[in-house]
């Protein structure tokens, strides 16, 4: 993994989901009469306005709904700098990681209908993981010692397996990854100076066969890591339901919900509506994915349930206020209200803490962050373009901030968009 590679896709170091500002929610009153127009939102709609006109982003998107209510937009900018084309609900993004609480309440959805447990080791359903070792110098060496707990579906939901990621994991174990193409995930299909790609991706069973055969960074269960376990996640739900990933979120949650613009590969007829991707060198915004040659134009080598989805802020809103409304929306019902609340309970298993990680001083559920203490209620989790959303059940609300730079903490939207929507909500 080079330098460049890892700056691009680096979460912030003050949380991927930097949710400090709603703890002032919890001195609000919970009203469900709620009912606010955009322009009410002078916060928001100040920062949305600033990042395009002081150039940060081509195109801003947020959507704020209250309980189920109509949701509220504020947008500005542009799909790409020199498109007139303006950005708006229906406007295509690359969400990244926002794809891991989609993956996550995949698994919800199984665990519901008892086709796979919490705590059940995936070596039930992926017999390459019965026998893991853990390394003894992660950063030094190969070393390693057999592992004394298998690997759950817990574990997985949670980054608490002991899988790498290359965006994070350094020495022999990152090369391990590279030369077997365990780099789930896609940024550009143009050469970008200092960018060692490594072998290709393969499919999803040689993924997890691949894996499978490499060693852990820590014993399974004690150590929150953020990780490829999501992307593995996958390869579990296909094994479990009996039907490829993609397709399952698509019968199961998509199809249901109504989410018509969520992607693992953007169809060119809707290349009209698509975002240019961008990284930010030397505080100015330059090209990596225009949307015209996109590489999620292309097939990817499976459907990643860690980073590969590309959805309009309009669909994802519709995944949050089924989470918000118990598991069920306008009528479909995806799961039972006690299995998506499990999903965004604290998951961790006993003494795992995320102090000093991505997820500092959270918990954490089905793929998302969980607040704690006075931002009890929240789930939800960012992408490495710079996009967040979150629910909040005490408060119902939801939220959604959509735009396309990298590194997501190049600026400041990912880190505080809460903060600005508890602004304008105390206002």
């Amino acid at each position: 993994m080079s330098v460049a590679q890892t700056a691009l896709m680096q979460p912030s170091r003050r949380g991927f989901l930097s949710m400090a500002g709603l703890g002032a929610m919890a001195t609000m009153l919970p009203t469900p009469a709620w009912s606010f127009l955009a322009q009410e939102y002078p916060t928001l709609k100040s920062q949305v306005e600033g990042y395009v006109a002081g150039r940060k982003a081509s195109g801003v998107v947020a959507a704020i709904g209250h309980g189920l209510g109509e949701l509220e937009v504020i947008a500005a900018g542009t799909q790409a700098i020199g498109d007139p084309t303006p950005v708006n609900i229906d406007t295509l993004f690359r969400i990244y990681s926002m794809t891991k609480p989609v993956a996550g309440m995949a698994a919800m959805i199984l665990i519901g209908e008892g086709k796979m447990k919490l705590d059940q080791p995936i070596a039930d359903f992926l017999p390459e993981f019965s026998e893991m070792r853990v390394l003894t110098s992660p950063e030094t060496s190969l070393d390693s010692v057999p592992a004394k707990t298998k690997i759950t579906v817990r574990h997985l939901l949670t980054h608490t397996a002991g899988l790498g990621y290359s965006i994070i994991t350094k020495g022999p174990l990152l090369k391990a990854y590279m030369d077997n193409g365990i780099t789930p995930g896609q940024i550009s299909r143009m050469p970008i100076p200092g960018f060692e790609p490594g072998a290709p991706t393969p499919d999803l069973k040689t993924f997890s066969e691949r894996l499978g055969k490499l060693p852990l960074i820590a014993e399974p269960g004690t150590k929150w890591s953020y990780s490829i376990s999501l992307d593995l996640l996958g390869r579990v739900i296909e094994v479990a339901s009996g039907m490829e990933f993609d397709a399952f979120l698509q019968t199961r949650l998509f199809d249901p919900l109504k989410m018509t613009s969520t992607y693992f590969q953007v169809p060119q007829s809707e290349v009209k509506r698509f975002t240019t991707n961008y990284a930010v060198f030397g505080g100015a915004l330059i090209p990596i994915d225009p949307a015209a040659t996109s590489i999620y134009l292309d097939k990817p080598a499976f459907a990643f349930g860690g980073a590969g989805l590309v959805c309009s802020a309009r669909d994802y809103d519709r995944f949050l206020a089924m989470l918000l409304n118990g598991g069920s929306l306008d009528g479909a019902e995806i799961m039972a209200p006690e299995t998506v609340a499990l999903g965004m309970s604290n998951l961790l298993p006993a003494g795992v803490s995320t102090d000093g990680t991505f997820a500092n001083g959270a918990d954490f559920g089905a793929g998302g962050r969980v607040g704690k203490g006075a931002q009890k209620g929240i789930f939800g989790w960012g992408g490495a373009a710079g996009t967040i959303a979150f629910v909040d059940t005490s408060r119902k609300i939801r939220a959604t901030g959509m735009l396309q730079y990298m590194p997501s903490n190049a600026h400041d939207f990912q880190d505080r968009f809460g903060e600005w929507l508890v602004a304008d909500l105390q206002g």
